[in-house]
């Protein structure tokens, strides 16, 4: 075993400096995530999106937001008009989430903001953004890393995982995501 680490040089203090909100406001945030977000017997989309407002989300006109999903941080999130989150996203949101218009989250799809540096051994937190711009397509299971733009009308296959920027009107597939052919819409 090369180098031995004590968990005592971890560092986390990044975590309690840049949540956003007070320690209320988190508690408050994790009690409605569990009992109208995460659980899956409450289907009202109207709900949801009064409560992601509340905590300073910002949701545009007719988005859908299904049972069972998981938001980190609402205060860190906007989501477009007529955008689809779906059964069991987790949209893991350290740093901003930006979702446009017309976006499809699928089922268990994943917005992943932050990673560590294995480098260090410290093991850093390294956050970054996500933007899915107009028109995203982010298929079943499939995840965005932090730091990736989905440019407008993108599509990430179900299963797929974008670790690299993905260019407009394009579709992508794998691990990591590859482009495979030119979306046409008609």
């Amino acid at each position: 075993m090369n180098n031995p680490v004590k968990n005592s040089t971890y560092n986390n203090d990044w975590y309690r400096r840049e949540i956003g909100a007070s320690r209320f406001k988190q508690v408050c945030w994790y009690l409605v995530n569990a009992i109208f977000f995460i659980n899956a017997l409450i289907p009202s989309s109207s709900l949801k999106r009064f409560f992601l407002r509340l905590f300073g989300a910002r949701i545009g006109s007719g988005v859908v937001l299904k049972p069972g999903i998981n938001i980190k941080y609402p205060w860190k999130l906007s989501i477009g008009n007529f955008s689809w989150v779906g059964e069991r996203v987790w949209i893991d949101n350290l740093a901003s989430v930006e979702i446009g218009d017309n976006v499809c989250l699928s089922q268990g799809a994943i917005l992943l903001t932050g990673n560590h540096d294995f480098t260090k051994v410290s093991f850093d937190l390294m956050v970054k953004k996500i933007i899915l711009e107009d028109g995203v397509w982010i298929g079943a299971t499939a995840m965005v890393c932090p730091g990736v733009t989905c440019a407008s009308h993108a599509v990430l296959s179900a299963g797929s995982v974008a670790t690299q920027d993905l260019a407009a009107y394009k579709i992508y597939q794998g691990n990591p995501a590859l482009f495979v052919k030119e979306r046409v819409i008609q």
